[in-house]
């Protein structure tokens, strides 16, 4: 006997089964009080999207699906895909039972993988409501937007890990700012042991930045950094951004990289090497 929506299969034994019915009524009995508990997003969803979901669901935990938690392999994408959508994937196959809603950024803030996960969540028989963050004007000068965890002096792993929990709860903390000596480009890597090679004094650029100024679709202020300092852009391999950060990088005189999975040696010593080299 199967039950597709919880993806199980049971064996009737005829010793305890007199019918299908029987054991049906088994299942209702074992399986009714299953309750789905968790919601699931991804990308950077605007706060009063999350506020409705938060009264809707107010006992639900709450799940970044781009966050790699060494979940299996759902062998769904190619395997030279941008591991950020895998993760999406992954999460969600892994979550499949308790999942309740899948809020899925599909707009200019996020990224057409974003929107084509959506519809193949959708077609796997998730709820998913797609919304996009992107009805944002463009700044005249985004040096100006205050970004205060950007421009702190936590360590860069702490600056990119408070940022993106802002998306769900607001950072109302004050930092400091510090003159930066480097710099970070990019969406937050796959592998947070990258961020732990740059000093605290390290200001994060691009996409990040964006989430932190609630304006992620906001393409002036991603492409904005601070031409005085020495700066790594990182993308995800395979990832559309990676165009823009390899231009930037050129044209900024910074170092180019792009990660997959988790840092080799050759990347951690590229890396090294260009923030020992361009000490001011």
């Amino acid at each position: 006997m199967t039950f597709p929506e919880y993806d199980l299969t049971i064996t009737l034994h005829p010793l305890l089964y007199n019918s299908r019915e029987d054991a049906e009524r088994c299942y209702q009995e074992i399986f009714v009080n299953i309750k789905k508990n968790i919601i699931g997003f991804y990308g950077c969803p605007e706060e009063s999207v999350i506020e409705s979901a938060r009264q809707k669901y107010p006992d639900h935990e709450w799940i970044d699906l781009d966050v790699d938690y060494s979940n299996p392999d759902s062998d769904i994408l190619p395997g030279a895909y941008c591991r950020i959508i895998r993760n999406i994937i992954d999460n969600s196959i892994t979550l499949k039972n308790s999942l309740e809603l899948v809020i899925a950024s599909v707009g200019a803030d996020k990224c057409d993988g974003g929107r084509y996960a959506a519809c193949l969540l959708k077609q796997l028989g998730f709820n998913v409501m797609e919304v996009s963050n992107d009805d944002v004007k463009t700044c005249a000068n985004p040096e100006l937007i205050e970004v205060p965890i950007s421009s702190s002096g936590l360590p860069l792993v702490d600056k990119i890990d408070r940022i993106m929990k802002g998306v769900l709860q607001s950072q109302d903390k004050e930092y400091a700012r510090i003159e930066p000596t480097h710099g970070f480009w990019g969406v937050p890597p796959n592998d947070f042991e990258l961020l732990k090679l740059f000093p605290d004094s390290t200001h994060v650029y691009g996409w990040t930045r964006t989430v932190e100024a609630k304006r992620p679709a906001d393409i002036d202020l991603e492409c904005y950094v601070d031409d005085r300092v020495p700066t790594v852009f990182f993308s995800q391999s395979f990832c559309a951004k990676s165009q823009l950060a390899m231009f930037l990088a050129n044209k900024y005189t910074g170092l180019y990289i792009d990660l997959d999975g988790k840092i080799g040696m050759g990347t951690r010593a590229k890396i090294e090497a260009f923030l020992e080299l361009s000490i001011r």
